[in-house]
């Protein structure tokens, strides 16, 4: 039972690292600020559109968590997809890497603009 109930814990305090923001949220969060901000589409989608600042980490990529381990963990982290999906994973994978700040943008970019 402690074993399950430890699991749990450091779960609920992984989700807890984690926030969700609409886009109008996100959006006064990064704009003028030095911010991680991170789009985790391919570079083809990357390439047509991406929103200023944003630093391209593939989550299909074989080395995406070694580039996301480049990041500062002592930093708030915004990441964004195209529809949401891709960044919540990678959200939860900043998480385990013990990232403790992270914004996830509510709808990716298809929401943002």
């Amino acid at each position: 039972m402690s074993f399950l109930t430890s699991l749990f814990g450091i779960n609920s305090q992984k989700n807890e690292a984690i926030t969700v923001l609409n886009a109008a949220d996100f959006k006064t969060a990064i704009t003028n600020k030095k911010v991680q901000l991170v789009d985790v589409r391919t570079p083809n989608e990357f390439k047509t559109g991406h929103i200023k600042g944003a630093k391209n980490i593939d989550s299909f990529s074989s080395n995406f968590k070694t580039e996301l381990e480049k990041l500062d963990k002592s930093k708030a982290v915004y990441v964004y997809c195209r529809s949401g999906a891709r960044s919540r994973q990678s959200a939860k994978k900043l998480a385990t890497l013990g990232f403790t700040e992270i914004y996830d943008l509510k709808n990716g970019i298809l929401g943002y603009n």
